[in-house]
């Protein structure tokens, strides 16, 4: 009993203790503190229960909305009401989510907030007002520069560098019409001068663009600045020192590929149909959903699916040029839209008759199937002679930023 006793004093004396430090702050202070503001989606969640989660495999608008007591018919006069500005059916496994929902007993849910991606998101209002509004994160634009060398690959070079593989990309889409990235020699060096995303200053999201480039092969520099020559399409293209095109009028392959993994080819045995027949086209092996690009600006004639194809896309780019995509798990333009080269187009996958994921690319001259690794293919338009003053006085800084920064060495 005598033990027992003493804890209990001791209990009630620490309970006193801490009322007594409890009410001193209160009277140094006048106040107790209040918890930290929380802003986040242009919003204060500290007036919110906030569930934060991430849309699943087989998740639907509909089955989210059930979760939280918001029923089927609400549902339906939510998604007629905002479908202009948020399809619900568009949500995207993997994409995060929060549902806002009021602190009173009823708990009733007030916001769906979804991430279109990691900078753009959409709120939608569930209450009576209901509404839908596209809002995005504030982003910081950031200037750097890159000096590398290489001793086995680009992709090595730059990751020791500690840079985005977005950059790699990048670089290696600028010269892939310069520089045959397979037969890089050890010793070749690169500097850059490019721009990142970051959110609140700190979070990196992206590579804005590269402002200029120089690639030393074989004791050669390739020069690249990015130069907006066309202010109707607002696209800009890369130019080398001469306002010469580093781009072609088609790219060498319509996505950021592992191998190709079947050439164009008049004899080939299928791996579905099992029987030998010409392969018309080239096939591009890439992990599911890796996205597939436009190699030319064009006019979608055909997106649909066929047995034999899956989804695809096909594209019209003049009078003579016609390039096919194929086995696309998902499309991403619809018939009759305009897209330029380097629009997303659609993503791989293994639709129609396809054993695994990869894009078979196919490549029409005057109606006829042809290899495009065989055609001697038009190169973009060089800058005309009327508008190089412009241009040599837009490079000339960048050159000079590009030419201080030193060179590394193995």
């Amino acid at each position: 009993m005598k033990k027992i006793s003493l804890i209990l004093m001791m209990l009630l004396a620490f309970v006193a203790c801490n009322e007594d430090k409890d009410e001193k702050a209160f009277k140094s202070t006048g106040k107790v503190e209040a918890p930290p503001v929380i802003r986040e989606y242009g919003m204060v969640l500290n007036d919110f229960d906030v569930v934060r989660d991430t849309v699943k495999s087989g998740d639907f608008f509909g089955g989210i909305m059930d979760k939280y007591g918001v029923d089927p018919g609400t549902v339906y006069q939510i998604s007629e009401k905002v479908k202009d500005t948020f399809n619900p059916a568009k949500i995207r496994a993997g994409n995060k989510y929060l549902i806002l929902k009021s602190k009173d007993t009823a708990s009733t849910p007030e916001y769906f907030i979804y991430e279109n991606d990691r900078i753009h998101y959409t709120v939608v209002s569930l209450k009576d007002s209901v509404y839908a509004t596209n809002r995005s994160r504030p982003v910081t634009i950031k200037q750097k520069e890159l000096s590398g060398v290489i001793t086995s690959s680009l992709s090595e070079a730059m990751e020791a560098q500690g840079v985005s593989h977005l950059l790699v990309y990048e670089l290696s889409n600028i010269y892939q019409w310069s520089i045959d990235f397979f037969k890089l020699q050890k010793g070749d060096q690169f500097k850059m001068v490019y721009r990142e995303k970051y959110i609140d200053d700190t979070v990196f999201v992206g590579v804005e663009e590269i402002e200029a480039a120089v690639f030393n092969h074989s004791e050669k520099p390739f020069y690249a600045f990015n130069y907006l020559s066309d202010s109707i399409s607002g696209k800009p293209s890369f130019y080398d020192e001469e306002a010469k095109a580093l781009q072609s009028f088609f790219l060498k392959a319509p996505l950021n590929y592992s191998r190709i993994s079947s050439r164009f080819t008049q004899r080939r045995f299928h791996p579905v149909q099992k029987r030998w027949k010409a392969h018309l086209g080239t096939d591009y092996a890439a992990p599911y959903n890796t996205p597939i690009v436009s190699t030319a600006n064009g006019r979608v004639i055909a997106s649909s699916y066929t047995s034999g194809n899956g989804n695809y896309v096909k594209i019209q780019h003049d009078s003579k040029y016609t390039t096919q995509y194929l086995h696309m798990t998902k499309r991403a333009v619809r018939n009759g839209q305009y897209v330029k080269q380097g629009d997303v187009i659609g993503y791989v996958g293994s639709t129609g008759l396809a054993t695994g994921p990869h894009v078979c690319y196919r490549f029409w001259v005057n109606g006829k199937q042809v290899d495009p690794f065989r055609q001697n293919l038009p190169s973009a338009k060089h800058i005309e002679n009327e508008y190089k003053d412009q241009y040599f006085a837009f490079i000339k800084p960048l050159k000079e930023e590009l030419d201080d920064i030193p060179y590394k060495n193995i």
